[in-house]
């Protein structure tokens, strides 16, 4: 359901609860956000406003905010002026998306002063305005210029207007039959089909499309959505539109009640999670409950997105570089395909060498014929016609050495080159198998120093969306009581844990880990390092096959062998496994180990 004019109205009818609280504190978390901290009767409170085009809203929050060390100019601007002031009075104007909050105290000489603060929950259009007793314009969140008559003109010093609407106002409204008749009107207007939510929506100021939908997607009457200017008229349809109304104007007669609650749905439209504002029959214990509700709906949504913008965003720069490796490993290949012919490049120059008394030393040949006493037959050997055969045997004995030499070269090169590969994948796997956004920082703070990385500092795009100033260093270090956070089951009475990421799982098997407990791991194939914490004076011999079987089982899950059967799991003792040096974070090898299909 979208913040519209209802859920507005309903949000404001509890804040109005909060009049008469002192204004102490106000913060600009972000270009979109301001926060209003209020002090009532002992208690704290933060006044969340946010003016994002998709997640518009007011409400009270309880969730931390990242704020700026040097506070915006708007900020200051509010602070200036509304610190030390109380709340008066906050309303919304009918059903529009227009929050007033009024405010009131004392100047240095004791003169009482006002300010008002209009919050308008537009979309796109969303602003937050100060105003002064005059309703003077002080200043605006955003600065909108007037360019045509669609928009008003938002800036300092200018008379503020409210915003007006062509849509009918629904509280103006005195029965069914107007609601109706409303809705016959815009119907008729209508050149094509048009559903009863947009319908709605289209006629009625501050009623949502989503708000609509949820009426209908929880009604048990099957109702067509589609209506004509001849369908209205039919009797069912009419009676539905009769309950919709009914239902609306029961949601309105109860706004500043006890008897609304939120409740989620998956909406069928857009398949995805929502809202709707319902009468409940029972008295909502909790303190501010719908403020509360949109808080922390506001807050998984925002969390989530932010999470899949962060880990694509990442994703997709890991995978160029992975792109690039991998042509690397091409053009590796291609040339070790051509030191595959180095010796006979050797045996071109012995054999021209070799029969050089029977042509003219000074000829130039396009190609001779030679006998070959490698293979005891006779051979071809193509020349450079511009060269003398001696300086052809010359080229073919540079051409082998220059093979000869490469070969080493490259294959210490495909050696390199197939390891960075197999840690990028690694990490590709760390980014699809996270879950969080502490999951991606702790990834980024892992690649951000690794040279493979090295242009990603510079990628001010990716530094940015991953937002380098939350990034908590991981406390990888020999202090076996460090505090870390791997993934905790229990199997059988046994404690089994299992690594998040490449560092995690370094420090997990290497320095948490105690030598007597086993190690478990996927064989090849990227995954997570599973340990088995043994209890004192226990050994392997105690642990029984299906015990292992069952942690082999948690190895696979955290693998990207987990949709795959009859998978080879390789353990063994901590003792056994050890980190090479130069290996990459993750990468161990490990001897007496046995395997377990699972």
């Amino acid at each position: 359901m979208a913040f519209d004019g209802i859920v507005t109205k309903a949000i404001c009818g509890e804040l109005s609860n909060l009049s008469g609280a002192r204004i102490d504190k106000i913060f600009e978390p972000n270009k979109n956000t301001v926060n209003i901290g209020m002090y009532l009767n002992g208690q704290n409170f933060l006044l969340n406003i946010c003016i994002d085009s998709s997640n518009c809203r007011i409400n009270l929050t309880t969730h931390p905010f990242s704020n700026p060390q040097i506070a915006p100019n708007f900020c200051m601007v509010l602070r200036k002026n509304l610190l030390g002031l109380h709340l008066k009075n906050i309303f919304t104007l009918d059903l529009e998306r227009v929050v007033v909050i009024d405010f009131e105290g004392f100047d240095d000489v004791d003169d009482i002063i006002s300010k008002r603060l209009i919050v308008e929950l537009m979309g796109k259009h969303s602003n937050i305005i100060l105003l002064d007793e005059q309703q003077i314009i002080i200043d605006s969140l955003r600065h909108i210029k007037q360019n045509n008559e669609e928009f008003r003109e938002l800036l300092p010093h200018t008379k503020y207007s409210f915003p007006t609407s062509k849509k009918v106002n629904f509280l103006e409204l005195s029965s069914f039959d107007e609601f109706y008749s409303c809705l016959c009107k815009l119907c008729n207007n209508e050149e094509e089909k048009i559903s009863v939510s947009n319908l709605i929506s289209s006629c009625f100021n501050g009623i949502s499309k989503n708000f609509i939908e949820a009426i209908v997607q929880n009604s048990s009457e099957n109702v067509f959505l589609d209506c004509d200017k001849n369908s209205l008229g039919i009797s069912e349809v009419k009676e539905f539109l009769r309950k919709i109304y009914e239902n609306i104007d029961k949601i309105i007669s109860l706004i500043g009640s006890n008897f609304l609650e939120f409740k989620t749905f998956l909406n069928t439209s857009t398949q995805k999670s929502d809202y709707y504002l319902t009468p409940t029959t029972s008295v909502q214990n909790k303190i501010y409950p719908l403020n509360f509700f949109i808080d922390d709906f506001y807050y998984k949504k925002e969390t989530s997105d932010k999470f899949k913008i962060e880990r694509d965003n990442l994703l997709k720069y890991i995978l160029a570089i992975l792109k690039k490796y991998t042509k690397r490993l091409h053009n590796i290949g291609e040339k070790l395909k051509e030191c595959e012919n180095m010796d006979m490049y050797r045996i071109y120059g012995e054999l021209i060498t070799a029969n050089l008394y029977q042509f003219d030393g000074n000829s130039k040949l396009p190609e001779i014929s030679v006998y070959n006493y490698y293979t005891d037959s006779s051979i071809t050997i193509p020349l450079d016609i511009k060269y003398s055969l001696s300086t052809n045997a010359k080229h073919y004995f540079k051409k082998y050495n220059k093979l000869k030499n490469a070969l080493e070269i490259v294959g210490n090169q495909k050696i390199e080159t197939e390891k960075e590969l197999d840690y990028l994948q690694s990490v590709v796997y760390e980014l699809e198998s996270s879950s969080s956004l502490n999951d991606i920082y702790e990834i980024f703070d892992e690649i951000f120093e690794n040279p493979i990385f090295q242009n990603l500092q510079d990628d001010k795009k990716v530094v940015n969306n991953i937002s380098v100033k939350k990034l908590k260093k991981s406390k990888l270090t020999n202090n076996k009581t460090v505090s870390f956070n791997p993934i905790k089951y229990t199997v059988d009475g046994y404690t089994v844990l299992v690594g998040r990421n490449n560092k995690e799982n370094d420090y997990l098997t290497l320095k948490y880990a105690h030598k007597l407990d086993i190690w478990f791991h996927v064989k090849d194939f990227h995954g997570s390092h599973t340990i088995l914490r043994l209890p004192d004076n226990e050994t392997i011999k105690n642990i029984s096959e299906t015990t292992l079987s069952k942690i082999a089982k948690l190895a696979v899950l955290h693998s990207k062998a987990k949709n795959s059967s009859n998978v080879p799991v390789d353990y063994c003792q901590v003792r056994y496994v050890k980190k090479s040096n130069g290996a990459k974070p993750g990468m161990v090898i490990y001897t007496h180990y046995k395997t377990i299909y699972v």
